[in-house]
């Protein structure tokens, strides 16, 4: 009998999020043709709901499906109290408990943790709402850089298409790498991607308040591929070494030399994302020196070496 998986979907849920579980894991099939897997979607009190893109759906079941689910998955939504204060209903909160396992497409992870189901536990959503997560559930160990995280009975996904790898992932450990690799054949995926969502996150530089380091941080983003040393920084802010580290930590919350690779590695972002350097010219430039360096700094910050950051980039 295939494993039975019930898709919860709130009002204002995320599109996409709703298609993945029916078409990844309906699309997975043993090596005699049967199907592994059914997909059925509910709300609560099977009411309609409306998602972000303009358009309503009526799920054919209503929460008590989920007494007959073997997973349930949540999806993400782009509104609702679960996001401007961290409350569900207690229908929903209930019908969520006790499940053999539970899993949450980029912000459904708010809904588990509204739930109480992610307490104590690690857990990941959309790097853009992080911040807010952290602040509505202190409780909860985020990890914002991940693009999933499997803690056994409960697992949640990144933003997006996050959820299509924790699909293929929780097949995998269903039903082994053969299985989960002819189900990415079928929907046109890779089978496993490089690094966590941390390679996707839009870091901008710092504001600009007037300080008294501001105009030697503009100072150092034209020179990136010298070398800097703190003697030479201080000097340029004409403050002592002390001064000048106490007041860049004040205002940026971080010291010059983690500042200072941070932008060099955005540097060598943009030129692996708009430039068909090479990876040497690209580690000189950004002040890295050495391919090796760039490597160690680029898979450090985003999880993925120069040649797999550029290809998820560019494609080449």
């Amino acid at each position: 009998m295939p494993h039975r998986i019930a898709v919860v979907v709130l009002d204002r849920f995320a599109p996409l999020d709703l298609g993945v579980p029916g078409q990844v894991f309906g699309a997975t099939y043993n090596a005699s043709g049967e199907k592994l897997y059914e997909v059925v979607t509910c709300s609560e009190g099977r009411a309609p709901v409306r998602c972000s893109a303009g358009y309503t759906v009526l799920p054919d079941h209503d929460l008590d499906v989920l007494d007959t689910a073997d997973t349930v998955v949540v999806t993400g939504v782009h509104g609702g109290s679960v996001m401007e204060d961290g409350t569900i209903s207690a229908t929903l909160r209930a019908a969520l408990q006790n499940r053999p396992r539970v899993m949450s497409i980029c912000t459904g992870s708010f809904v588990l943790a509204a739930a109480g189901l992610l307490d104590g536990r690690p857990a990941t959503t959309h790097w853009r709402d992080a911040a807010r997560f952290a602040r509505l559930f202190p409780e909860v160990r985020l990890d914002p850089d991940v693009l999933f995280v499997d803690d056994g009975d409960v697992l949640t996904s990144a933003g997006v298409a996050a959820g299509l790898d924790l699909c293929l992932h929780v097949i995998r450990r269903d039903h082994g790498s053969e299985v989960a690799n002819r189900t990415a054949r079928r929907c046109v995926m890779p089978p496993w991607r490089e690094g966590g969502q941390a390679q996707y996150v839009d870091r901008p530089l710092p504001q600009d308040n007037g300080g008294g380091t501001a105009a030697t941080r503009e100072w150092m983003l034209t020179r990136l591929d010298a070398p800097l040393d703190l003697n030479a920084l201080a000097g340029h802010a004409r403050m002592s070494v002390r001064t000048f580290t106490r007041r860049f930590r004040e205002e940026t919350g971080m010291s010059p030399a983690r500042w200072l690779t941070r932008q060099r590695v955005q540097h060598a972002r943009r030129l692996l994302e708009t430039t068909d350097l090479g990876v040497e010219e690209v580690a000189r430039q950004a002040g890295f020196g050495t391919a090796v360096s760039l490597r160690q700094h680029l898979h450090a910050a985003v999880g993925v070496p120069p040649l797999a950051y550029r290809r998820t980039f560019r494609g080449v």
